[in-house]
Parts: C-alpha cells; structure tokens; sequence
C-alpha cells in the first residue's frame, strides 16, 4: 500500500489515477474545507464542517446549514 506524499497530499490516495489537473483542485477544495472558519453568529473561528452543507461552531455550539465546501 502506498503511502501519500507532500507533493500530491490528500489527492494521494488515487494514485495514478484520474489526471493531475483533477487531483489538484480537489485538494485545494478539501485543504480549504479541513480549515476551521469564522462563524457568522459569534463571528469566532471555531466552525467545522459535519457533512455536505451542515457546519458546527465548536465556540456558540450552533448548528447550521449553509454552503457544501466552505463558508464564504
């Protein structure tokens, strides 16, 4: 089993497979997506994405919907 490396980073775990320029932009979605953000009630940074579209700041302990990848 392969292990991923620095340069191909979260896109590792395809391998070879689906071409470079489709790995590149899923990892600048998915490092974007792993970064804790600002949460628009308590305006804090502390919010982490739960699943598709729904996001907990960890600070107020709400709970919400908003948009699939990362808040604006």
């Amino acid at each position: 089993m392969t292990t991923k490396s620095k340069k191909t980073k979260s896109a590792g775990r395809f391998g070879a497979r689906y071409g470079k320029t489709v790995r590149d932009k899923l990892v600048k979605v998915e490092t974007k997506q792993k970064v804790k953000q600002k949460c628009p009630f308590c305006e804090k940074e502390g919010v982490k994405r739960i699943s598709k579209g729904v996001w907990k700041c960890s600070r107020c302990e709400k709970k919400f919907a908003s948009n699939t990848f990362y808040l604006d």
